[in-house]
């Protein structure tokens, strides 16, 4: 339609308007002609812009991501409501890295069905309310609580009951702050005691309850016990040594607790209205510093020992406590090589000898050199628990209990108070290792008094020495005599035979004193009366009491060696071959070495 068109079809219109009311049918074809007209006029819009070319690469990339990405997953109404105020903020969402994999029902949900899961259930203890769900109470069932509301469950259902109405509240009369951590464990929360006191009251609780897998996690917690008023927390773990146990703790305290299917034993737990009161394990006649360094023992560090002192407190907790691994390290010891001999050495104390840990090694070179002494040998010594190889014994033995004698023909040392019983003890066992008997008396004269237990022990009811001990004192021998050193010289006229003076070999092991004939030529304590000789004082009084070829020895080493016995009680002996001596040779030398007490 052309512009003169247009212009005489609204002449016509404009002229009827006189004549009649312009029609509803006109108006719209008069609107619609000038929205035509104006369409016409207006200048096309521009083209859209090209979009943006990308490069092969990016098309690759683009459809990788598009393969890898995991296809949309529902979101909840909470989680678009997020994503469209990050949309507003300007805040891309940042996709996971891994989608999670499928889970199974029966893999989630472990929790047996013994109650509804979703369904609340009214608890009281003491004066306050909880309300744990049904998963929470089967989480560790059967229990208490769980079979006091599957019967009234059961009950609803048997009788269409409303579940709201049946379900009725549990009244218990214990302490809501432990059951605050009882409810924790049924919510599947780790609870860890705190001290002694909460572990036995979670303990006795958790038996009350009947809760099977608290109990079964509180017995395998740490140990929870107050020494010298000190709380400690000792892992069950660190008692693994096999030399460490059964010890105080594992025969002690934890068999109280060793059985989770009956803590509290020979109670009767029908009408039982509440557990016995459990004190916390304690013992307060300990020293918690001594308990703190055994600790650190036992858990592989090293602890410097102080003095004598702490060592004896150390070891006096150990025997308490019954660590008996550890109390073998402790003891005074010393592990050499030595190069003389060609042989490991272990220097102990007779008090601290175990007989499980006594051996005999046989002289292989002794009995080459002298096929007749096939019997010879040496006491071996190996700390139980701790040594894994044996190694030569040197007993040492002090507290002044030892006293030499010399004889015509030979040494012979003398043992007082405790040292002669141990001593023989340790004769014992040697006799026994030698597959021999370990008393020489006989057993009519043992029943008629009693049984040998009754008997003082002694050397000389051993088969392998008599009461007063062979001794054998070489060159090698260290000896300091009244405080000052010693050489031990035989007589030239000695007759030594086929003995060597290196005791190494086992043949005779050195020197023994001189023959009857040169006796007024050898003295052990000559210098000694030279001295006071030249002082004008004789020996006698008060120095008469330690005769001239006696010796009393304040710590002793000795070598034990077994050798063939010709005129013995049996045919091999043990001899003590000296190898380090601190002795005195008169009461005068005793008194010189005496101290004055300080303050």
């Amino acid at each position: 339609m052309s512009d003169a068109d247009v212009f005489d079809l609204w002449f016509d219109n404009t002229a009827q308007q006189g004549s009649k009311p312009e029609s509803d049918s006109s108006r719209k074809i008069v609107n619609h002609e000038q929205k035509q007209q104006q369409r016409q006029l207006l200048p096309p819009p521009p083209p859209p812009p090209p979009p943006p070319r990308r490069t092969q690469q990016q098309q690759q990339q683009q459809q990788q991501q598009r393969s890898v990405m995991p296809p949309p997953r529902p979101t909840p109404t909470a989680a678009a409501d997020m994503s469209v105020a990050n949309a507003s903020n300007g805040k891309p969402h940042r996709p996971s890295r891994s989608p999670a994999p499928p889970r199974d029902e029966e893999a989630v949900s472990k929790i047996p069905n013994l109650l509804p899961h979703e369904r609340v259930f009214p608890i009281q203890i003491g004066n306050e309310l909880f309300k744990l769900s049904g998963a929470s109470i089967s989480s560790d069932a059967p229990s208490y609580f769980s079979q006091y509301f599957y019967c009234q469950v059961k009950k609803a259902q048997e009788t269409g009951e409303d579940l709201s109405s049946a379900i009725r509240t549990l009244y218990i009369d214990r302490d809501p702050r432990t059951f605050a951590d009882i409810s924790l464990h049924l919510q599947g929360y780790h609870v860890k005691p705190r001290d002694g006191t909460h572990f036995v009251r979670l303990f006795a609780d958790a038996q009350f309850y009947s809760l099977p897998k608290l109990i079964s996690q509180l017995y395998e917690e740490s140990i929870f016990i107050s020494i010298g008023h000190r709380e400690f927390q000792i892992p069950r773990d660190i008692f693994t040594d096999p030399g460490n146990s059964p010890n105080f703790f594992s025969l002690g305290f934890a068999v109280f607790f060793s059985n989770p299917e009956d803590l509290f034993p020979g109670l009767d737990r029908e009408g039982l209205l509440r557990p016995p009161s459990i004190l916390p394990p304690s013992v307060p006649n300990r020293s918690a510093e001594t308990f703190s360094e055994i600790l650190h023992l036992l858990r592989g560090y090293p602890v410097t020992i102080r003095n004598e002192t702490h060592r004896a407190e150390l070891l006096r907790d150990c025997r308490y406590f019954n660590f008996k691994g550890l109390e073998q390290k402790l003891i005074a010891h010393h592990i050499s090589y030595n190069q003389a001999r060609r042989r490991e050495e272990i220097v102990l104390r007779l008090e601290d000898i175990l007989k499980s840990g006594i051996s005999v090694a046989a002289d292989v070179s002794a009995a080459s050199a002298s096929p007749g002494d096939h019997l010879a040998g040496w006491v071996n010594y190996a700390r139980p628990y701790v040594d894994d190889r044996a190694a030569e014994l040197v007993l040492e033995i002090g507290g002044e209990s030892t006293r030499l004698h010399f004889q015509p023909n030979s040494v012979r040392a003398e043992f007082f108070r405790d040292t002669r019983a141990r001593v023989a003890r340790l004769f014992e066992v040697v006799a026994t290792k030698l597959n021999l008997p370990p008393t020489t008396q006989p057993l009519g004269l043992l029943m008629a008094s009693g049984g040998a237990g009754s008997q003082p022990p002694t050397p000389g009811h051993t088969p392998l020495s008599e009461d007063l001990v062979r001794v054998t004192i070489d060159a090698e021998t260290s000896i300091i005599l009244d405080g000052k050193p010693h050489t031990f010289e035989a007589p030239e006229d000695l007759h030594v035979g086929n003995v060597s003076a290196n005791s190494s070999t086992g043949q005779g092991g050195g020197h023994e004193s001189p023959t009857a004939g040169s006796t007024s030529n050898f003295l052990p304590n000559s210098r000694k009366r030279r001295r006071i000789d030249s002082l004008g004082n004789a020996a006698t009084g008060s120095h008469a009491a330690l005769g001239a070829e006696e010796w009393v020895v304040r710590t002793g080493q000795w070598r034990l060696k077994i050798q063939g016995s010709r005129n013995g009680k049996s045919a091999v002996e043990v001899v003590l071959v000296a190898v380090k001596l601190d002795a005195y040779s008169s009461e005068n030398a005793r008194n010189a070495a005496r101290g004055f007490l300080n303050g």
